[in-house]
């Protein structure tokens, strides 16, 4: 699979950089205060995260005012599994540099499967902020190296991947809340699609290992 860095032209239409924002604090807190696990692990809200000058500036300025929480998604990965939205844009920034496998809500087709094979890769460089936008279908990153792993701020409103609220499905969408501001599209290989998240990728379960 061809891996894009997030300079390339193609990376504007699932996100941007965002620049004027000093990610060394953050850099050195999530190393300090967070684990790297052989599997891939997922903590919503970090309290040593969350007590930094940085969190206060990206709620004001990158969320215009809004609630927010940091939490981190790390580990060793190099499979796609699933992926998400949400209905705001979720920041990432890493220890070391990751992989983002990353698809668009128009690539969702009219009966609410995907093809894999619409699905690019991005790697993004360590200590660069970027906003993955609400529009952009994604979940955990990758590893950007054999055998490397990654320890990766994940901002996004405060309450988002929290328990998934009990509502009237009144659509297709609705069948694929998962938790709270989570909607997932999951691969019928994947454990979610076996704990009964909608198995609707379709083709191949994109495994980067060969391409790192």
């Amino acid at each position: 699979m061809t891996i894009l860095p997030i300079s390339d032209p193609a990376f504007a239409s699932y996100g941007k950089i965002l620049e004027g924002y000093d990610t060394q604090e953050l850099l050195r807190t999530l190393e300090a205060a967070t684990p790297l696990p052989q599997g891939v692990e997922y903590v919503p809200s970090q309290p040593e995260l969350e007590a930094l000058p940085l969190t206060s500036l990206l709620a004001s300025n990158a969320y215009g005012g809004m609630p927010i929480q940091m939490g981190w998604c790390n580990g060793h990965n190099t499979k796609l599994n699933c992926l998400e939205y949400h209905r705001d844009s979720e920041l990432n920034c890493g220890t070391e540099d990751f992989i983002l496998l990353l698809a668009r809500m128009d690539d969702i087709a009219p009966d609410g499967t995907l093809d894999t094979g619409l699905v690019k890769a991005f790697r993004v460089p360590a200590g660069v902020l970027v906003e993955v936008y609400a529009t952009t279908l994604h979940y955990a990153p990758c590893s950007a190296a054999k055998g490397a792993g990654f320890r990766v701020l994940v901002a996004l409103p405060k309450g988002t991947n929290g328990p998934r609220p009990d509502i009237q499905v009144l659509n297709r969408e609705d069948s694929m809340l998962w938790a709270c501001n989570k909607w997932l599209l999951a691969h019928p290989e994947s454990s979610e699609a076996a704990q009964g998240a909608p198995a609707v990728l379709r083709g191949e379960n994109i495994d980067i290992a060969a391409d790192v």
